[in-house]
């Protein structure tokens, strides 16, 4: 049975007189994986549970395929949720986890080792059934509570943080391996994560949380190049700022001489937004900066942040600055080396930068 589409309308939850989620609207088309991303406290996790069933609403309808499930209790939902815990029984061996909720649902014995032996293979665990939980590794441990998940055949399986607890090799493996399972079993995938690497590798969109409220919703493309603001921006780790003046003329943006930058005029369909006239803030990557050495002509349309070498380093392949720009300091990677106290220039090409009226 293909993924459910599902639809969050002005959902409300409190904790008491602490507004937790603030009138979420959401929808998510069936088979699609979406991550809901965010920092500690911006109500993902709650979003998801409110979504499963474990904590109620206070206000506005979650519906599954057009059905109301609101006040549904969790077992008629049609979901399955993976657990950050895995919240797998340590009396019981590995195949039997994975058959605990078919068991639940009434299934006999020779249906449920069937699926059991399904979910094995499918999940690379040929051969562990019989394994106590406390004798596998994380990576399977994670893979069992995935296997217990999927053996009811959900329509909509709820990923808590599941990869959290995993060391960072394994993590890359299984997350492709989880994207990888959803894609050929054509279910309907809602990921809460706080890592934005997994969350753009992961889902086909992202739901970028803040405060209880959604920030930002789009593609990892969208999310990524084009931040609808300051937040979002940074927390999709354009976190360097400095402070400019810029204006429009025609197709153009101009942003004007300043103390540590000289004049560049740039394509405004090359910027990810077209800013206001008057005092804006850029926000960029370090990873989209490079360093322009002394002399070198200005021949492109990018900005350049007149700056010094404070501190040097070399991680392999490459050199890493700290370039003191003004009262700032930057960090830039670039394959020359220079010596500390060189004068440099910070190259921002237009597609690096993120610009927003200096009073957001």
């Amino acid at each position: 049975m293909p993924g459910a589409g599902l639809e969050v309308e002005r959902v409300e939850v409190a904790y008491g007189d602490v507004r937790v989620l603030k009138g979420i609207s959401l929808t998510i088309e069936p088979g699609e994986f979406v991550a809901l991303l965010g920092s500690s406290g911006c109500g993902k996790t709650t979003l998801l549970r409110a979504i499963s069933g474990f904590v109620p609403v206070s206000a506005g309808a979650i519906r599954c395929d057009g059905r109301d499930i609101t006040a549904a209790p969790p077992d008629k939902r049609d979901m399955a949720m993976v657990f950050q815990s895995y919240a797998l029984w340590p009396h019981m061996n590995a195949a039997k986890n994975i058959g605990y909720g078919l068991r639940l649902r009434g299934w006999d014995r020779a249906a449920i080792a069937k699926r059991v032996d399904e979910m094995l293979a499918m999940l690379k665990l040929g051969g562990l059934g019989e394994r106590m939980v406390g004798q596998l590794s994380g990576g399977q441990r994670q893979r069992v509570a995935l296997g217990r998940a999927l053996a009811i055949s959900p329509r909509i399986l709820l990923l808590d943080e599941p990869l959290s607890n995993l060391d960072a090799r394994i993590r890359e493996d299984v997350r492709h391996e989880i994207k990888a399972l959803q894609e050929s079993l054509d279910i309907t995938a809602i990921h809460v994560t706080h890592d934005r690497e997994e969350a753009m590798v992961m889902a086909d969109r992202i739901v970028i949380l803040d405060a209880g409220t959604i920030a930002q919703v789009g593609t990892p493309e969208e999310v990524y190049n084009r931040p609808n603001s300051p937040f979002v921006a940074t927390f999709m780790g354009a976190g360097n700022t400095v402070a400019v003046k810029a204006r429009s003329e025609g197709g153009m943006v101009v942003i004007e001489a300043g103390p540590h930058n000289d004049e560049a005029r740039m394509p405004a369909a090359a910027l990810s937004r077209t800013p206001p006239s008057g005092k804006v803030v850029a926000y960029f990557r370090s990873e989209a900066a490079r360093l322009s050495p002394p002399g070198a002509p200005d021949t492109d349309d990018a900005l350049r942040l007149r700056g010094r070498v404070a501190q040097s380093s070399y991680p392999g392949g490459f050199w890493r600055y700290a370039v003191r720009v003004g009262d700032s300091q930057f960090l830039v990677d670039d394959d020359e080396r220079y010596a500390i106290g060189t004068d440099i220039a910070i190259r921002l090409p237009p597609s690096a930068l993120h610009l927003y009226s200096a009073a957001n």
